[in-house]
């Protein structure tokens, strides 16, 4: 068993990463040539080999695991695969491999990008610095697998590992480059600058809400993962683009026909106003009477769980004690009818002691608004106001 084993590995990496990467090219020209196909998934399983090693893959039939992986060869397969610009070619050619080949370079991208040399410094992994500084495309190139079925979960596998890291989420949200454009580089960030809405992160906006359901679903992870895992980050960008951001989202994700979209929506808008990190973001958001409307038709979804992420949206607006006067206008317009339903709203959560002890506090808070409505006693932040702070 290992002699077969050491067969496969007397090749050297740099000759393994240029072999791939001249399959791939032929593959791009002959997407269905069958030969092809089959000698790149061989050369694909035997660089994760190198990179992984067999991992107990023979341990579930009672042999040893048989191979083991070399710090020194992996160092020299990154080298390679840096050198021959490797991943930028799979990324840009994942969705014409077949289907374990697809898997084999998931798992290949995973360990590269996580791969530090024995005596390296404690920044970022090389392969990360060389993929921010030198092939940010390799990013776009994976995002833009999600407009095709075969790779969008492997290429969304990929990037929520690349997402770790705070300079790959940058690159993600700024980049506003074309197709067959060069995507930017960190030096060109502008984080104050308002966006027109033509970069791959406003693309996810229709993967999610036109894709399959699979496409959808795993475009709807890494969507949650770029927005919520960096905070700093994301903040000042949700600032600085809010008004394109919540128009999007509340229109196209929040008001999804999709059941899934819709209830996933409306619970990662909440996360995202409830994150103390937003506290901007939620004021200029809760200041806006057209959000309280949306906010109250979730209230009366046919579907429960709708309604439930929707009250805690909703109960943003209402727990506020600077309300703008359109949303205390709002809510005095339909004290009446608010103060009968909810009480009765999804009375059913019994056991459920929280929801219950909110519902009773947004009753008092809505009983307690004046009769017409007052200027709140400070003014909340702007959309401007969010700007400003964002540019800070």
């Amino acid at each position: 068993m290992a002699f077969f084993f050491n067969r496969g590995r007397s090749r050297q990496p740099s000759d393994v990463v240029k072999s791939i990467k001249e399959l791939l090219a032929r593959l791009r020209e002959s997407p269905s040539t069958a030969k092809v196909e089959d000698d790149l998934a061989k050369q694909l399983s035997q660089m994760k080999l190198m990179v992984q090693g067999t991992q107990g893959t023979f341990a579930d039939v009672g042999l040893p695991p048989e191979i083991d992986t070399s710090p020194e060869q992996v160092q020299a397969l990154v080298s390679a695969t840096i050198h021959e610009d490797l991943l930028y070619e799979l990324s840009r050619g994942i969705r014409l491999l077949p289907f374990e080949a697809r898997k084999d370079t998931q798992t290949i991208f995973s360990h590269v990008f996580r791969f530090k040399p024995a005596h390296g410094n404690n920044g970022d992994p090389p392969v990360i610095s060389y993929v921010i500084h030198n092939r940010p495309e390799i990013i776009i190139e994976l995002c833009r697998g999600y407009g095709f079925s075969q790779s969008a979960m492997p290429c969304g596998t990929i990037l929520r590992e690349a997402l770790k890291f705070d300079v790959v989420a940058a690159i993600l949200l700024y980049d506003q480059s074309a197709d067959g454009e060069p995507a930017i580089r960190l030096s060109d960030l502008q984080p104050g600058v308002t966006q027109g809405g033509d970069g791959v992160f406003w693309k996810f906006f229709e993967w999610i809400d036109r894709g399959s359901f699979e496409v959808s679903a795993d475009a709807f992870t890494t969507f949650r993962e770029i927005l919520t895992r960096h905070k700093t980050l994301v903040t000042g960008y949700l600032a600085t683009n809010f008004d394109l951001f919540f128009s999007r989202f509340n229109n196209v994700l929040v008001q999804s026909d999709s059941y899934v979209t819709k209830r996933q929506s409306i619970k990662l808008l909440g996360e995202i106003l409830l994150d103390r990190a937003n506290y901007n973001v939620m004021m200029a958001y809760v200041e806006s009477g057209e959000n309280l409307k949306l906010c109250m038709k979730l209230l009366r979804d046919d579907r429960k769980m709708v309604q439930y992420e929707g009250f805690h949206v909703f109960k943003v607006f209402v727990a506020n004690p600077n309300k703008s006067v359109a949303v205390q206008r709002i809510l005095i317009n339909n004290r009446d009818r608010l103060l009968k339903f909810l009480p009765k709203f999804l009375e059913d959560r019994t056991d459920d002691d929280q929801f219950t002890d909110e519902k009773s506090f947004l009753v008092r808070q809505i009983e307690l608004l004046p009769k017409e409505p007052i200027e709140p006693a400070r003014s909340t932040p702007s959309r401007s106001g969010v700007n400003t702070a964002a540019v800070a």
